[in-house]
């Protein structure tokens, strides 16, 4: 059983901004959430100096956003030198916590910041701390067997570390890998933070594959529920990939990728970037999912 996203029509949702400097270029992979009556957007954009900014949009409906005119997370030291990038949140307690890039001279690396509005922010730095090239991280929504999660990236595979204070972080475990002659042969990581099924723990990821211009694409992994290092299956063929103009062309050509899926009315909302130039949104059913994961 092969699954396939279906793109809403009004995609892409989100498009670079003329008249803001630091979004007129490049508009592209954020994290959502809904909180049961606002989905919750940040989204990471450049402008004239190709330094990445995390913007913030609001929506009632998942689809229809208003935006605001200046970024709500910027770099602050020099470990953010060239920018932060990619985020991905996840509420714990009565915080959001995000997980983004770091980049800078020293490389991509794991940082993380909370919120309680999305505006304001506590900053805890880098937190997988004397690693470089290092980022698709992400948070488990709540502990397993007394520990936090964290899924990160060293470069090919998608990794584990675990902690019990958020903060720091330890016991790197390998989950999964490139596969040869697959759609993913070249590198793989973490899209969405994973969700709770009564099948295991799902989790969006990309998968790269090796072309005379790499290809991003993405699939699902169900993971055990209370081993989440077992992978119980993945997708055999991509349930997305780049077959829009706006997703084959633009600042990353070929490229659809992934921080964020939502569980609304029946159905995952997963929100991507396309090509590094917009922001858009595919669909798939619950049930549909639950259907290949008992499969």
């Amino acid at each position: 059983m092969d699954l396939k996203l279906k793109r809403h029509p009004l995609s892409p949702l989100l498009a670079p901004v003329p008249g803001h400097i630091w979004e007129d270029k490049f508009v592209f992979n954020c994290a959502v959430v809904y909180d049961g009556e606002l989905f919750h957007l940040l989204y990471r954009a450049q402008g004239q100096d190709m330094v990445s900014r995390i913007g913030y949009a609001v929506s009632t409906d998942g689809v229809h956003f208003n935006r605001l005119e200046k970024p709500v997370f910027s770099p602050a030291c020099q470990d953010e030198l060239y920018g932060v990038e990619d985020p991905r949140i996840t509420k714990l307690g009565d915080k959001y916590y995000m997980l983004y890039t770091a980049y800078s001279p020293k490389g991509p690396r794991v940082a993380m910041a909370s919120t309680k509005n999305f505006i304001t922010w506590e900053r805890y730095g880098i937190v997988i701390k004397d690693e470089i090239d290092n980022k698709n991280a992400a948070l488990f929504p709540e502990k397993i067997n007394g520990k936090y999660i964290m899924i990160h990236r060293f470069p090919p595979d998608i990794w584990f570390a675990y902690s019990d204070d958020l903060i720091n972080w330890g016991n790197y475990v390998k989950v999964a890998g490139p596969r040869e002659g697959y759609w993913d042969n070249l590198k793989v990581g973490a899209g969405a933070p994973p969700i709770k099924t009564p099948y295991g723990w799902l989790l969006l990821y990309h998968g790269v594959e090796d072309a005379p211009r790499p290809i991003y694409r993405l699939g699902f992994m169900l993971l055990d529920l209370n081993d989440p290092t077992k992978v119980l299956k993945r997708s055999e063929k991509p349930i997305l990939e780049p077959e829009e103009d706006w997703e084959i062309f633009g600042g990353v050509p070929n490229v659809v990728f992934s921080d964020a899926m939502v569980e609304y009315n029946g159905q995952y909302y997963v929100y991507y970037g396309a090509a590094d130039n917009y922001i858009a949104l595919a669909t798939i059913s619950v049930d549909e999912v639950f259907e290949w994961c008992k499969s």
